[in-house]
């Protein structure tokens, strides 16, 4: 099994992902700077073997490599959008049939007025970027079908700050 973590900085979810599951391999997909940080994070944890980094945009590159499996935790946000959907699309292109997408990210009700953190992350989203913002569970679902994903459905997790899961299959 293969992981994706798209925009994955320093590596921490698929360390975390790589301890708890022995027979998982990942690759850590963000920008070059992000790299000699990650590689000395993925080392400290010994799992040099089995986590790699590849360099990229992955708002302007594709993405290379296929994956049974997708993480973007906490990067759509940054985005509009359009980019939020493109983004999806290239991570499915890049997942093998029956592959596995899971975004998380601080989730808006989707009458977008609340829970109160992701409102106001929102807020600091449209004034701390071009055109980011919080999405609502109803919203990325409507990404997901859009790039041809299916099962899609919220995990039942709620973390700090009212983050959730949406998952769905290629």
């Amino acid at each position: 099994m293969h992981l994706l973590d798209l925009g994955g900085g320093p590596g921490t979810y698929a360390i975390q992902f790589c301890l708890n599951n022995p027979q998982l391999k990942a690759t850590v997909f963000d920008l070059a700077t992000t790299r000699p940080f990650a590689e000395k994070t993925i080392a400290r944890f010994g799992l040099t073997n089995r986590i790699d980094f590849l360099d990229g945009d992955y708002l302007e590159e594709a993405i290379k490599g296929n994956y049974d499996a997708a993480w973007l935790s906490h990067i759509l946000h940054g985005e509009g959008p359009d980019d939020c959907r493109k983004i999806i699309r290239k991570t499915v292109a890049a997942l093998e049939p029956g592959g596995l997408i899971l975004v998380h990210e601080f989730l808006l009700n989707n009458t977008m007025d609340g829970p109160l953190f992701a409102a106001l992350f929102s807020l600091n989203m449209l004034l701390g970027t071009p055109s980011g913002q919080s999405y609502s569970e109803k919203q990325i679902m409507d990404m997901f079908a859009e790039a041809g994903v299916k099962e899609i459905r919220r995990i039942a997790f709620r973390g700090p700050n009212d983050s959730g899961i949406i998952a769905g299959v290629v």
